[in-house]
């Protein structure tokens, strides 16, 4: 297919997406939608872009099955251990300032940053004044991150995460084995709130202390990384915390003056002003 073409029947197929269900993808990075897209003809057993925006548009559980695909984000508990060393040894420490504390996990996908974080707040003495909001525009993914269940098959990968990452118990006491899985500590969530947003979309909805949002942004185009990047500076409190991804950065943004690096070697941004 003529390249140009084909960036326009992606555009189109974005476009009838957002104007029927309000899902807006037509800022997130082409070659990801791309792949995707294909990926999701091929599933529905058609042939054309055009053919898969016909039935996407008179099909909602087509619809379904497409946002699924796109909002699709690999993730483990205390993925990149040293990344969470930094939280639990130079952030959540200056937190104590704060009397009640505030943490958005957004893009939280199935909910493994979330187990993540919730872990170390109790660890560090603070999850009896902290509130968790965990937000993902994928309500598949705000369920199985409710149920808190995932496959023993990687509790070994979790186990060596958690000890790198500073951990102080034995990791098997945060969960239940089963046939059905590792059932993780319901008290865990006990101050976590799930709720649907979209970053592509949607406003600010309170104010934060703390922001992790970690490998989302790189499936964005520089405009909405931009736009997100006002969302989250809205957000934040002075003097609270965002964190990133590896291969994200505030630098191309703006608001990239009212930050600083809270470790040189982590990605952890101090709002100053």
């Amino acid at each position: 297919m003529d390249e140009n073409l084909e960036r326009i029947e992606v555009g189109l197929l974005l476009q009838g997406i957002y104007a029927q269900y309000g899902y807006d993808f037509r800022n997130y990075a082409y070659p990801v939608i791309r792949r995707r897209v294909w990926h999701r003809i091929q599933a529905e057993r058609l042939e054309t872009i055009s053919g898969l925006q016909e039935k996407v548009l008179h099909d909602p559980s087509c619809v379904k099955r497409l946002v699924s695909d796109f909002s699709i984000a690999v993730t483990e508990m205390f993925r990149d251990p040293h990344f969470f060393l930094s939280l639990r040894q130079r952030i959540l420490p200056r937190l104590h300032a704060w009397e009640a504390i505030r943490v958005w996990v957004a893009g939280c996908s199935s909910g493994e940053e979330v187990y993540s974080v919730s872990i170390l707040l109790r660890e560090e003495g603070l999850a009896n004044r902290t509130e968790i909001y965990a937000t993902d525009m994928n309500p598949d993914g705000l369920q199985k991150a409710q149920n808190g269940v995932y496959s023993l098959d990687v509790m070994q990968t979790y186990t060596s995460n958690y000890l790198r990452s500073g951990g102080r118990h034995v990791f098997s006491d945060y969960y239940t084995a089963s046939s059905r899985g590792a059932a993780f500590r319901p008290e865990l969530i006990e101050h976590v709130v799930f709720a649907q947003h979209n970053l592509a979309t949607d406003r600010a909805f309170h104010t934060f202390h703390l922001i992790l949002c970690r490998n989302v942004l790189i499936y964005f185009n520089g405009v909405l990384q931009k736009e997100v990047f006002d969302l989250f500076h809205q957000s934040l409190v002075t003097g609270g915390f965002l964190g990133l991804g590896d291969a994200e950065s505030i630098s191309i943004s703006d608001i990239r003056y009212n930050y600083e690096r809270a470790d040189p070697l982590q990605k952890w941004y101090r709002r100053i002003k």
